[in-house]
């Protein structure tokens, strides 16, 4: 991938002016703390799985993690800054080819996911390899997913180029969520803050489910009511609940793991 000068120049413009510089350097503090949350989790898969971000007030260019650091060693600088035509505009490295050919086209064709999580975490991607439904609707935290998951039933393989991508995407339909069947999950969002938020309880109930499942028992499903009632009552703090979450997960990196700021 190149470097191209025009490029560069409009994204040197952004690092210099006022508020962007600020939302820039926001986003990129947000978007490492996350990836070093997720690695303490066990949230990662070596040097593979990769966190995207539009970059504030410019829709042409995202923020993505390079090929080769694991997420334990990010840090707000070394995410690179990416356009939508395979370029690194700021940074040293490139993004992982599939990193580039999912996000890449998830941004462009869902305009609404301003950030984009993809990991292969175990219990989510556990449930991933099963038949049927990944999520059964028998525990609250699960509960806040219903009737914002996508199913990609249709395993290609890596995703080594654009069409790759835009299957992904058409996959999502108008869903948050996406368990790419065979392979692992997507999880969408306006914010760094709500991809986070949902990211981490989404592995979060699909532990809780394989454990439940574990014990040879019968799940017990809320009913459909219940359900759309317990899902519409967490949509209505979801975006507040998030902010709070993350501020939390960047107080405790900054105690214990402050180089994730650099």
């Amino acid at each position: 991938m190149a470097h191209p000068i025009g490029a560069a120049t409009a994204i040197s413009a952004l690092s210099n002016a006022l508020p962007e510089a600020q939302a820039l350097r926001q986003a990129r503090i947000d978007l490492a703390a996350c990836f070093r949350m997720a690695a303490r989790r066990g949230m990662e898969e070596g040097i593979c799985n990769h966190f995207s971000a539009v970059v504030p007030g410019r829709p042409d260019l995202f923020l993505v993690n390079p090929y080769g650091l694991a997420f334990r060693e990010i840090t707000a600088s070394s995410l690179l800054v990416c356009d939508f035509h395979g370029n690194v505009v700021e940074g040293d490295g490139q993004p992982e080819a599939t990193a580039f050919h999912i996000h890449a086209r998830l941004h462009v064709e869902k305009p609404r996911a301003k950030v984009a999580f993809h990991t292969h975490m175990p219990y989510a991607t556990a449930l991933a390899m099963l038949e049927g439904p990944p999520l059964v609707w028998a525990g609250q935290t699960a509960l806040r997913f219903f009737g914002r998951l996508a199913v990609d039933e249709d395993y290609q393989g890596l995703a080594l180029d654009e069409r790759e991508g835009s299957r992904i995407a058409a996959s999502l339909g108008e869903a948050d969520v996406v368990f790419m069947k065979n392979h692992g999950v997507m999880v969408l969002a306006g914010t760094i803050a709500e991809a986070w938020d949902d990211l981490y309880y989404l592995e979060r109930a699909a532990q809780a489910q394989v454990l439940a499942m574990s014990t040879g028992r019968k799940l017990l499903p809320v009913s459909e009511e219940i359900a759309r009632r317990v899902a519409a009552q967490e949509a209505a703090g979801r975006s507040e609940s998030a902010r709070l979450h993350l501020e939390s997960v960047k107080r405790v990196l900054t105690l214990e793991e402050p180089g994730f700021l650099a």
